[in-house]
């Protein structure tokens, strides 16, 4: 196995643990663990006795983060599983409640520079984007297999690509002549099928392709939504649920979850015609998202897009 050659650096930490409220006695929940960032610092602050129950469906980040939290094992539960289940698995650890979630979403230094996991365009690999490397759909078989039509709704749906249409035909065309096989063929096709005078310069054109991609193998936002459906149950009262998200489409998914919680609305879809009687048990504490600072965007880059949004149980 690759090993990243970058260290994630994660984000918003401090914002993350006092947000939080993180104390002793407290048990959290880091939905997406990943390299262990986050659960570190949540661990400190909450000793001597807090624990921590760490859930990613990446075996390769849960190596890095096993290693990583090694010195506060008696403290920690890692769960190999995916954040949509945080009921299940909460139910199987004998949990009744929980003090604090946090989700940090997108993608890792851990898979982005891994160029087997295929989830950059600047390296050359094997279109996969599989977070779980056991799930069946790989990249690899959307792109070759998907109808002119799926591929667009994907591309607009999940990457808000413009040039949805002119993408899906320019892949079906190529794929007539052989399989799309690697990340940088499927990022010549994405940046030749956009007009010279609509490429940025500062973002590479296959961003938004390949952003929805990911999100279409992974099931992004569905997990999402019954995270945030699930997870506000597993709050006690003062408890808090911690989002971070990097992209305009995530933070609307957080947005409105929890302001139809507020509202007391149990619907998944939040429709108009929507008769919720239920009383609210959620206060949103960000009416606007909480943003990386200056100095944290000049040391991690990464960090420039990332929003925290957070709501308690009341």
């Amino acid at each position: 196995m690759k090993r990243s050659k970058i260290e994630h650096l994660p984000v918003m930490v401090k914002e993350v643990v006092e947000y939080l409220n993180c104390h002793q006695d407290g048990i959290y929940i880091d939905g997406t663990l990943g390299s262990g960032g986050h659960s570190l610092e949540i661990l400190k602050c909450s000793s001597p006795n807090g624990r921590l129950i760490g859930i990613d469906w990446d075996e390769d980040a849960i190596a890095v983060a096993k290693n990583r939290l090694n010195h506060f094992q008696d403290r920690v539960t890692i769960i190999y599983d995916n954040f949509k289940n945080l009921g299940n698995i909460v139910r199987e650890l004998k949990v009744h409640e929980v003090d604090g979630i946090l989700l940090d979403l997108g993608v890792s230094s851990i898979q982005l520079e891994n160029e087997d996991r295929g989830f950059s365009f600047r390296l050359e690999g094997p279109i996969d984007m599989r977070m779980d490397k056991s799930s069946r759909l790989k990249a690899f078989d959307l792109v070759n297999s998907f109808s002119i039509p799926e591929l667009e709704q994907i591309l607009w749906n999940y990457g808000e690509e413009r040039f949805g249409k002119r993408i899906a035909r320019s892949i079906a065309d190529y794929r007539k002549h052989k399989p799309i096989s690697t990340t940088v063929e499927l990022a010549d096709i994405v940046s030749a099928a956009i007009p010279s005078r609509f490429r940025s310069k500062r973002i590479h054109p296959a961003t938004k392709a390949f952003q929805a991609v990911r999100i279409a193998v992974n099931d992004e936002f569905r997990n999402l939504e019954t995270a945030i459906q699930v997870g506000i149950d597993l709050l006690r009262k003062g408890g808090r649920f911690c989002v971070i998200s990097f992209h305009s489409l995530e933070d609307r998914i957080v947005k409105q979850s929890f302001r139809l919680l507020e509202r007391g609305c149990i619907c998944p879809s939040g429709m108009p015609e929507c008769n919720c009687q239920k009383e609210s048990e959620v206060k949103v504490l960000t009416k606007k998202p909480v943003l990386p600072s200056e100095d944290e965007i000049r040391e991690n880059p990464r960090s420039r897009s990332a929003k925290l949004r957070v709501a308690e149980r009341v």
